[in-house]
């Protein structure tokens, strides 16, 4: 007997998308225009125009593959908008170049070692981009005829496909039947057919048959009738990075492998051949290969072993552009005794191209804070947006824009839309920032627990030995 799995209630609920707002949700790319220059205020960027411009000049070079294997640095305090600008560059360089983007901290893996997890991440910045010659049958559909035989177990069927030019009748297999069925083609669709995977794409509806029915869904697409020929032989080109390709040769279930995340270390020899099939396919001139961006976050984590990696793989023929950011001056190198700058090792610096990030101005402050009320929906009056400002410059602007939220919560216990200068000052009084917390601690006079470490003043930020 089947056992009938439940899925709970089946009542009727109204679905509406929630849209979850992020720290750099409001961020769409640069603000730069075509000649590099950064705008004032463009795409949730605002500021720091100098390291923008940068920025931009760096992705040109991306996008016309001339800088792949070289590596980036964004130095500066925190808050100065390092992540905002390495997600304005994924989103510049859109969806066909690859733009990986982990912190440090991620390669410190128990299921596998440092250098494997920095392998992948490199593998997953450098895309293949696969071009293919395919047969496809496109035209709009004139008629379906499809005839069961007695007992309904084999279907034989007609398709009747035309284009402005011609008309073609093509017999029907049972499996063409059933994908027809399934994408539900009905007579004046216009559909393309790939002859080799025999894969259905409904590509709309016919404006000849645009009065067929008085009433039409709101998704219904129409197109034109395909001019010339019915069979076509088109080039279709897909992108895959190529630690996907990896992971698809390394497990017995192939691709599959992929959507369950696990993929484990994988043999070097494997990635070696890989290597060479990708450059046969170059040669050949079926593949090219797209350089991405690997944006590695709070690098001063990483510890000498890892920065020796990346050393090494820089030099690498296939070998993406690497982003790094940090917020450290003169700090010790993780894994040795010695100090550097940014907390890495001389001989990675002398390779990099620094860029620095500078503390933002107050107008710039002003304008952030009335962009980030933009993205969560909250209303500042103008006393309050003055306010909020002078505490982003005193304290910090992670603090001001955090503020920003829970004042609005407090707004709407007192039945308004807007916030007012005192539900900023209550925010205020119930969340400390880090200056009033040391304060605060001065205060205390020694009750808090485990206060003071004696006779070892130099102990590292990171906790390493």
């Amino acid at each position: 007997m089947a056992m009938q799995i439940t899925t709970g209630t089946s009542d009727l609920r109204d679905i509406t998308k929630m849209e979850r707002i992020g720290a750099h949700s409001h961020i769409h790319g640069l603000g730069l225009d075509d000649k590099l220059e950064p705008r004032a205020n463009s795409q949730g960027m605002v500021g720091q125009g100098k390291a923008r411009k940068a920025a931009g000049m760096i992705l040109k070079m991306v996008q016309e593959g001339r800088i792949a294997g070289r590596a980036m640095l964004f130095a500066g305090p925190p808050s100065t908008g390092k992540t905002a600008i390495a997600l304005g560059m994924a989103q510049t360089l859109g969806p066909d170049v690859p733009f990986t983007m982990i912190a440090a901290s991620e390669v410190f893996s128990l299921s596998m070692s440092k250098t494997e997890a920095l392998t992948q991440a490199l593998r997953r910045s450098i895309g293949v981009r696969i071009k293919e010659e395919t047969e496809l049958i496109e035209g709009e559909v004139v008629e379906i005829q499809i005839d069961r035989s007695l007992t309904g177990a084999t279907k034989t069927g007609k398709l009747t496909i035309k284009t402005t030019d011609m008309e073609t009748i093509y017999d029907l297999g049972t499996k063409m039947i059933d994908s027809l069925s399934k994408e539900k083609i009905l007579a004046g669709d216009v559909i393309a057919i790939d002859k080799t995977s025999g894969k259905i794409t409904k590509l709309g509806r016919s404006f000849a048959r645009s009065r067929d029915y008085d009433a039409m869904g709101a998704d219904t697409k129409f197109v034109q009738c395909p001019e010339g020929e019915i069979q076509k032989r088109k080039e279709v080109v897909h992108t895959v990075s190529l630690h996907e390709i990896d992971v698809i040769n390394s497990r017995t279930q192939g691709f599959l492998a992929l959507f369950a995340g696990d993929t484990g270390e994988i043999k070097p020899e494997l990635r070696d051949q890989i290597n060479t099939k990708v450059a046969e396919w170059r040669e050949e001139g079926k593949a090219d290969i797209v350089p991405g961006v690997l944006f590695i976050d709070e690098v001063h984590m990483l510890d000498i072993e890892c920065f020796s990696f990346l050393n090494r793989a820089l030099e690498n023929e296939l070998a993406p552009l690497v982003i790094m950011a940090s917020n450290r001056g003169m700090s010790r190198i993780r894994g040795t005794k010695f100090r550097s700058p940014h907390g890495l090792p001389v001989d990675l610096l002398d390779r990099v191209l620094i860029v620095s990030t500078k503390p933002y101005l107050e107008d710039d402050v002003r304008q952030i804070i009335q962009i980030r009320c933009q993205e969560e929906d909250v209303t500042l009056d103008d006393e309050s947006l003055n306010v909020l400002t002078a505490m982003g410059m005193q304290t910090t602007l992670r603090y001001a824009l955090n503020l920003i939220s829970c004042a609005h919560v407090l707004a709407r216990k007192r039945k308004s839309d807007t916030v007012k200068v005192e539900d900023l000052r209550r925010s205020y009084t119930y969340f400390m920032d880090d200056k009033r917390s040391v304060q605060w601690l001065k205060e205390q006079q020694g009750a808090l627990v485990f206060e003071e470490i004696e006779g070892n003043e130099d102990v590292p930020m990171d906790g390493s030995t």
